[in-house]
């Protein structure tokens, strides 16, 4: 194989890029998120929670804080994994599935306790170097000001209209015009921005044992779930 050559005449060289950190996701506003941290001083395990949590704004049809986590660090002399998936609610038992022909594909009861923000909260403790609420900033910032869609989200989102638009609440939020968003409109989410306040200055313990788990309780109970705020409270991680 012929090696490259930058003193051939090409109209528009490539120039490499050098860089003492790198940030890779799928959302360019959320790498951003992740460098910012960087700049800020913090280590790569600040940079990631960042870009995570940003993506639960910026990507919100394929990330959010309904989701579970799992993480392998090395820190130089030891492996370390974290099991941040939830556990199902107490009241899933045989007997409450017993008369369906099929496990149902939408709603509460294919929920599972949550597990990412507990992910978030002990990933910081244990190895970020920055302070927890920092790393919510620029999610905070996008929800509240706003974020252009780009192409790639805009056909994203669009895509999963057709499954989720019946599920409470998805409308209300996630189609403010009656429809996905176009590329280049700008989405504005200050609802999620004030849930990310609320994590972020409580180190998750609204979202377990607080306001937002009575909430999203209170949600389930109202649309046939049974995930209760006893469930949230119960949930646990568990390093590996």
């Amino acid at each position: 194989m012929t090696a490259f050559s930058w003193a051939l005449p090409y109209a528009w060289p490539r120039k490499p890029l050098l860089a003492q950190n790198v940030v890779a996701t799928s959302q360019p506003l959320a790498a951003q998120a992740g460098l910012q941290m960087l700049a800020a001083g913090g280590n790569a395990v600040d940079a990631i929670l960042a870009t995570a949590i940003t993506l639960t704004l910026v990507e919100p049809v394929s990330n959010g804080i309904g989701s579970d986590a799992f993480a392998i660090l090395w820190d130089g002399k030891q492996l370390h994994g974290l099991n941040a998936s939830g556990r199902a609610p107490a009241g899933w038992s045989t007997d409450f599935f017993s008369g369906r022909t099929a496990m149902p594909a939408r709603g509460w009861n294919t929920v599972t306790v949550p597990g990412c923000v507990s992910a978030w909260r002990m990933l910081s403790e244990r190895f970020g170097k920055l302070p927890f609420e920092q790393l919510f900033g620029p999610a905070i910032r996008y929800g509240r000001d706003g974020f252009l869609v780009s192409p790639t989200i805009a056909g994203q989102w669009a895509k999963q209209i057709a499954e989720l638009r019946e599920q409470p609440g998805f409308a209300q939020a996630f189609m403010p015009q009656g429809r996905a968003p176009l590329p280049g409109e700008r989405f504005r989410f200050p609802e999620h921005a004030a849930t990310l306040e609320k994590i972020a200055a409580t180190r998750g313990e609204a979202f377990y044992r607080g306001e937002l788990a009575e909430r999203i309780a209170a949600h389930a109970r109202e649309h046939g779930g049974v995930m209760t705020a006893a469930d949230l409270a119960a949930h646990a991680s568990d390093w590996t």
